[in-house]
């Protein structure tokens, strides 16, 4: 006989849909479901249903389960469920998932290495990891993810998840996750993901009268008839349609003799009403009645202690050996009260949370206090400070009445998450404490939440705290704690671009402060007023600042203030760029050794990617950026080495590299938009739009502009470098030079008054060239760009040496004017179409003013310009090749290449190129590789060859191909 049913009841359009959506799992189309509902309305049944289809269909599970008792340790849900596929298979080794191992050694032991930081800096950045995990394991069949009892999950597995459902549509992963239908972060989650329409919420209701009579003939294994009418009767009233209580309430009645089996069938033997008084909790007090006392205790405490415990925190509280424990708890797994908790060596969990909730309601409150009290003074006295069980013996004290001691120890605890980097976690266990705190006691809470609240990036929560914060009296925080908690928030503030409130909490800092002699103080608003100044409109707050930086800097070395000497040194590093790179690098030289010396690598990176971005425009060098990379990579960071790789990809795009840029963007664009890394997902597109810019490809440039300016790009100070060091090339390459001035002088205006970030938008380098050769400027002009220290940048240096040979040409010093050339060529190597149009520049005024071999330069563009299909700069070498007197090969197009039926059908070059390499049915993603064009740019391309050759689909072409192409290389 069986009291759990063996089949899922009802439920049918609910299995339907997740079934038609694991079909779609397997195509490679994701989605997220939420299921909610009452506890025991038969949540973890259906996704327990869906896990068993999918386990048919030979998709990997993995299957996790939050619970109270693991709210402060982030992302154990998650790594519950990847430890339940992941102890089968072992982790992948797909060299994808290299960059992102360190990131996911939070939630995978295997991958965890001695000098990888606890815990993950940015949660997107797990979450992006992760993301990619899922996206491997399920890439042959497609993969379940089923997330249980999402209602107790922490903060930081929400922001997971929130992130995994936003973005699973073009993954092979279905995401299944229940949760109670209440009130909280999940239950607001899953309403926000339904309204974006990329999650699928279903409410589970109670089962109807005729489902509870097929549950119970199920249950007791009989037909539908074979079910005592008085029994479905009470199932129905009594259970509510809740399965679990149906369930419940069936076995009471066979456990007490009041149902009883004959032979196939059952009869009514008692009074069924009396087993169940009060819902379940009397039927449980009976239930647990009849066990030993005990284990009857055992289970009590258990109770108490949340739905999953394990032995060691039983064997802390009790006093018991292991060996009585386990006996006993074998005796509560026969008597269906606990299970086994598999992603837990020692673990055990009540087989629903109603059980023990039940149990812990049907004490008297005099016991539940006493009992709670004592396990909580066990927990105490017995753990380790940092153990995270400290938190369950907060909840025990509240339990037991006790909430100032409570209130205590959730803030210790809470302060302890935040020490270990565990921000979610340190703001929900100090809100704990908040709710329940009282007097001196709630203002020190404060004081701690509101800092825990800054580094977890909920500034107005943390404003409005502050303002909660008495500020006279006994109980008022000291004057220097306020101060300090100004400071955090104005710095914040800045981080988090909101400028206003950074200013007003400096404000409010500095009036506290006032000219008291504070050192540790003064020097931490020191740097927050550094930045402040930085900002348009601050620019009262510039004078003086450097020389209080550089003291705030000294100080925090001599006073063992690492993080906050590395924050200063990197503000003297910006202030000295106005004066020179290489007193900026020593300041960042100075802040890498700090970060190093007290093991920050965090600042180490940060300190690696101001010094790479410096060697790339200085030298052309990127061996320093690279080794950023490698930091972000062993930080487990994907936010700052895409940060890297954007840089590099901008790097890759000026050393004529379009293969790597682009495959960086391929890789990091989407991600980033994913991430909302907004300023790096800018930056990444305003590459791609450079990338078309310095080929010549203005279409394709302005399509990549327009996403720019679709992303807030022409709101970010990246406008002047999309003007000046895209546009403007773009424009010179297509031969249209007044254009390209009049994107310049934008450039310039936009710069005007607003604080002068990057430096290769032309001021100090391209402008200046085209200002001399229309006469607009002389050798003074020239001569206080070239003082400026923008104009050592390797790339502006180019156009100023070229300028230097013009001037040096019409001052009649023809041999300086082909020495300077001879410079010019030479950055080639480094900077190949910045140099050659340099070059081309430089040979039109030779010819013009009769001076050095512009013949000889000339041909070295062209030759250059005819291999990027820069066809207007390339069209324009040769017009003044002819016009020198040289004479000049005709140059083959590619057309002659294409075969008449195409050629009369008005297909053009690039059209054929993408259609020569349809031969062996590559996707788009790899034809855009090879051509070094977007993917976008690809499906335009074969939309215009199916509308040109007539032909009906993708097919078509790739037959046409074959013939055509075949045929040709046959020829």
């Amino acid at each position: 006989m069986l009291t759990r049913s063996p089949v899922t009841v009802g439920r049918t359009e609910e299995r339907v849909l997740l079934e038609r959506l694991l079909a779609d799992c397997q195509k490679g189309r994701g989605h997220a479901v939420f299921v909610s509902g009452e506890a025991g309305i038969g949540k973890s049944r259906l996704a327990g249903e869906c896990a068993r289809h999918a386990a048919g269909l030979g998709l990997p599970l993995l299957r996790g389960r939050s619970s109270p008792s693991t709210a402060a340790s982030p992302f154990r849900p998650l790594a519950e469920a990847l430890s339940s596929h992941l102890r089968r298979t072992g982790p992948p080794e797909a060299a994808e998932l290299l960059p992102y191992r360190a990131s996911l050694s939070q939630v995978v032991p295997e991958w965890r290495t001695g000098d990888v930081p606890g815990r993950p800096e940015c949660v997107t950045d797990l979450a992006e990891a992760l993301l990619r995990l899922l996206a491997v394991i399920g890439r042959e069949t497609g993969c379940l993810l089923v997330l249980e009892d999402m209602h107790d999950a922490d903060t930081e597995t929400l922001a997971v998840v929130e992130y995994l459902v936003d973005n699973l549509a073009d993954l092979p992963v279905l995401l299944v996750a229940t949760l109670r239908a209440e009130a909280g972060a999940a239950f607001d989650l899953m309403q926000g993901a339904e309204q974006r329409r990329v999650a699928t919420a279903l409410a589970l209701g109670p089962l109807g009268a005729p489902e509870v009579h097929d549950m119970a003939a199920a249950c007791l294994g009989v037909p539908v008839g074979g079910v005592p009418a008085g029994v479905v009767d009470r199932l129905a009233e009594v259970g509510g349609g809740n399965p679990y209580l149906v369930e419940e309430l069936l076995a009471d009645m066979v456990g007490n003799g009041a149902l009883r089996q004959e032979g196939s069938g059952w009869r009514v033997a008692g009074d069924l009403a009396a087993t169940v008084p009060s819902g379940v909790v009397r039927a449980y007090a009976a239930r647990t009645a009849r066990l030993a006392p005990a284990t009857r205790d055992l289970v009590v405490l258990a109770a108490l202690l949340g739905p999953r415990f394990t032995v060691d925190t039983l064997r802390l509280v009790t006093g018991r050996d292991e060996g009585r424990l386990f006996a006993e708890l074998r005796e509560l797994v026969h008597a269906e009260l606990v299970v086994s908790d598999g992603a837990v060596p020692d673990g055990y969990a009540f087989r629903h949370s109603l059980i023990g909730e039940a149990l812990a309601a049907g004490l008297p409150s005099a016991e539940r206090a006493a009992v709670a009290r004592r396990a909580a003074a066990a927990l105490r006295g017995t753990v380790p400070e940092a153990d995270e069980r400290r938190h369950l013996a907060a909840r025990l004290l509240e339990v037991a009445g006790d909430g100032a001691a409570a209130a205590l120890l959730y803030a210790e605890a809470g302060r302890q998450a935040l020490a270990a980097g565990a921000s979610g976690a340190a703001v929900r266990l100090l809100e704990q404490g908040h709710r329940l705190a009282a007097g001196p006691d709630r203002v020190a809470v404060t004081e701690s939440l509101v800092h825990a609240l800054a580094e977890a990036g909920r500034l107005d929560r943390a404003l409005e705290l502050l303002d909660t914060l008495p500020t006279t009296g006994a109980a008022a925080p000291s004057t220097d704690s306020r101060i300090e908690l100004h400071t955090r928030l104005a710095w914040t503030a800045l981080m988090a671009g909101r400028s206003s409130e950074g200013v007003g909490q400096f404000a409010a800092a500095q009036e506290l402060l006032g000219d008291r002699h504070a050192p540790a103080l003064t020097a931490a608003l020191a740097v927050v007023r550094g930045h402040l100044a930085l900002l348009p409109g601050q620019q009262e707050l510039l004078p003086g600042t450097e020389q209080r930086a550089l003291w705030a800097a000294e100080f925090a070395q001599h006073a063992d203030l690492p993080e906050l000497a590395c924050k200063a040194w990197q503000l003297l590093a910006l202030l000295a760029r106005e004066r020179g790179f290489d007193e900026a690098d020593a300041c960042l030289a100075r802040m890498l050794a700090v970060a190093e010396a007290h093991a920050l690598p965090h600042w180490r990176f940060e300190a690696l990617i101001r010094l790479g971005a410096n060697s790339f425009m200085r030298k052309g060098d990127a061996r320093t950026l690279e080794e950023a990379l490698a930091a972000a990579h062993e930080l487990g960071s994907p936010g700052r080495a895409h940060r890297t790789e954007a840089l590099l990809a901008m790097y890759a795009v000026l050393t004529g590299d379009p293969r790597r840029a682009q495959d960086i963007i391929d890789r990091c664009l989407d991600a980033t938009g994913r991430m909302r890394a907004l300023g790096t997902h800018q930056y990444l597109l305003l590459t791609a739009a450079t990338l078309a810019g310095h080929r010549g490809q203005a279409r394709a440039m302005e399509e990549r502009s327009l996403a720019f300016d679709r992303a807030g790009g022409g709101r970010s100070f990246l406008v002047p470098v999309m003007l000046g060091l895209n546009r403007a090339v773009c424009a010179l390459l297509q031969e249209n030079r007044p254009l390209a001035e009049a994107e310049l002088a934008a450039a310039a205006e936009w710069e005007r008054g607003r604080p002068n970030v990057f430096y290769l938008a032309g001021r100090y380098g391209l402008r200046p060239l085209l200002d001399v050769l229309a006469g607009r400027a002389g050798r003074p002009a020239y001569a206080d760009v070239s003082a400026m220290p923008a104009a050592d940048l390797a790339w502006n240096r180019q156009f100023l040496v070229a300028a230097d040979a013009v001037l040096l040409g019409r001052e009649g010093r023809p041999e300086d004017a082909a020495r300077a050339v001879a410079e010019l060529r030479r950055y080639r190597k480094v900077f190949p179409t910045g140099a050659h149009l340099a070059l081309r520049l430089v040979a039109e005024a030779a010819l013009a003013d009769g001076w050095g071999d512009p013949v000889a330069w000339l041909r070295t563009a062209e030759e250059y310009f005819h291999g990027l299909e820069a066809s207007a700069v390339a069209g324009a070498c040769r017009a003044l090749l002819r016009r020198g007197g040289a004479t000049v090969a005709q140059r083959r197009s590619g057309r002659d290449r294409i075969p008449d039926v195409l050629l009369s059908s008005g297909v053009t070059t690039r059209e054929y190129e993408v259609f020569a390499l349809m031969v062996n049915r590559p996707p788009n993603r790899e034809i855009a590789h090879r051509l070094v064009i977007s993917p976008r740019t690809v499906e335009k391309h074969l939309a215009s060859l199916l509308r040109k050759t007539g032909l009906p689909d993708r097919a078509a072409l790739h037959r046409l191909a074959a013939d055509l192409v075949a045929g040709e290389a046959d020829g």
